[in-house]
């Protein structure tokens, strides 16, 4: 089988249940595992390289005000790979090439290639997912040893106790805007020993208010920008020091704010989502609740 994979996340599923090798063509952002970088790249970016958040966020909701795509795919490069399987997805047309334009470049290829597309809401759906690509790509048994693996350390979340003590957690998946974590985020949080914020499980990240953030004033921030590596969620972080209100919460005075690299695991809804609850767990484990 010949696969083409236009989601970093499903590139991730793949290779760890064992269908790497047959993997010939992946996005411009599939960098993991490592051997995925060597794939030949479908996608590419209409986004700016640089910019502040705030800039970047202007950019994209522009262009999706005008009916412009965030991607460039490669609609020759798809023709010439001669795919049997194609994995995209409909969840969020920022994060990756959208469905219509994967669909309307599929119906000019020869042959019959399948076309599915990933909608996983949860960390369950994520397991679930890992379940059908297994299935369709005849890896079950990979994909069971993979899910057995992600279980167990699952369990041994679940298995912690913390006396008692659940920190409040904020999770912002943007900053400038804030935006909340929506989707699979908040589970995450409980499944780490906390309890999520503003979040806004199984729907689409939400534009938050300043003053929403102040009235909740949660023990511990987890900032982890869709996009972003750690380098650049860093710089996100400073630039927040430029809010009033940012300065204020007892989260940001304790030094309780955490750094992840929203790129690489809060936002990609594949195996390493549960590296990025243990993450949690570990960097909210040490806070002590004080009183406003």
């Amino acid at each position: 089988m010949r696969i083409v994979s236009l989601l970093p996340s499903a590139t991730e599923i793949l290779f760890a249940i064992g269908a790497g090798d047959e993997v010939v063509g992946v996005t411009h952002e599939c960098d993991f595992p490592p051997e995925a970088i060597s794939r030949p790249h479908l996608t590419s970016s209409a986004l700016p390289a640089v910019g502040s958040s705030a800039e970047i966020d202007r950019h994209v909701r522009r262009s999706l005000h005008e009916g412009s795509s965030l991607y460039h795919l490669d609609a020759e490069l798809l023709e010439k790979l001669a795919p049997d399987l194609i994995v995209t997805q409909e969840l969020c047309v920022v994060c990756a090439v959208s469905y219509d334009i994967v669909q309307r470049a599929v119906r000019r290829l020869r042959g019959d290639p399948r076309l599915v597309s990933l909608e996983p809401s949860s960390l369950d759906d994520v397991f679930a997912t890992i379940t059908f690509l297994g299935d369709i790509t005849g890896h079950r048994d990979g994909a069971a040893a993979l899910l057995r693996d992600l279980d167990a350390r699952v369990e041994t979340l679940r298995a912690r106790k913390r006396d008692g003590v659940r920190p409040r957690v904020l999770v912002l998946e943007w900053t400038d805007p804030p935006m909340s974590g929506g989707h699979w985020t908040p589970g995450l949080v409980e499944l780490a020993g906390a309890t999520p914020l503003l979040g806004n499980p199984g729907e689409n990240s939400r534009v938050l208010d300043w003053d929403e953030i102040a009235r909740t004033d949660p023990d511990a921030i987890v900032v982890g920008p869709c996009g972003f590596d750690l380098e650049r969620t860093h710089e996100a972080i400073a630039e927040l020091g430029h809010h009033q209100t940012w300065r204020s919460l007892r989260a940001v005075r304790a030094g309780r704010v955490h750094a992840i690299d929203g790129s690489a695991y809060l936002n990609r809804p594949g195996p390493r989502l549960v590296d990025t609850a243990e993450i949690i767990s570990k960097a909210t484990s040490v806070t002590t609740i004080a009183a406003p």
